[in-house]
């Protein structure tokens, strides 16, 4: 289900890697507990990824063999692979009460490539929208639009559903189509 690391240090746009992290960032541990494919804990503190928005656990899409699949279970997979191989780096970029919301940079080869872009780019999460149904961070927008267009990842599938269309739908909002 990964994208092969090819395709990604091809794909998104990069930076050089320095030998050591920027001051403020920290490495996402090995034994973290991921909760979604856009949030893990770390003891007793919640991370999530800023700007982004997993598949939700417990949604489905149906594969090309026919066979249905939980999405959020996809989307975590995802992301669990991209913290395998790629030992990514995070910083603080808000804070909620119970939320440290991070930014987050995977190494691959010589390149720095962000990690809510990889996982949007790479059509297994979403751009997170505000209550305006506006994405909190434009580029990613982009990114996912091209992903839909591409039909990489789940957009591959015909029956996949935008976690902001079922959010909307279960805060009471009109149906938005993504």
């Amino acid at each position: 289900m990964r994208p092969p690391a090819l395709f990604l240090a091809l794909a998104f746009s990069s930076t050089p890697a320095a030998a050591a992290p920027p001051e403020g960032y920290f490495r996402v541990k090995p034994g973290v507990t991921l909760e979604s494919g856009d949030s893990w804990t770390d003891g007793d503190q919640h991370f999530r990824l800023f700007g982004t928005q997993a598949c939700l656990r417990g949604t489905f899409y149906t594969d090309k063999a026919g066979t249905r699949r939980d999405c959020g279970e996809a989307s975590l997979a995802v992301l669990a692979a991209y913290i395998a191989d790629t030992k990514p780096e995070c910083a603080q970029v808000a804070r909620s009460a119970e939320t440290v919301f991070v930014s987050c940079y995977a190494t691959i080869g010589a390149d720095r490539l962000d990690l809510a872009n990889l996982m949007i780019a790479s059509g297994f999460a979403f751009a997170s929208l505000d209550a305006r149904g506006l994405p909190y961070h434009a580029p990613y927008a982009v990114a996912e639009q091209a992903a839909r267009v591409k039909r990489v990842g789940l957009w591959q599938f015909e029956d996949v559903q935008h976690p902001a269309v079922l959010l909307g739908q279960a805060a009471g909002h009109e149906r938005i189509e993504p």
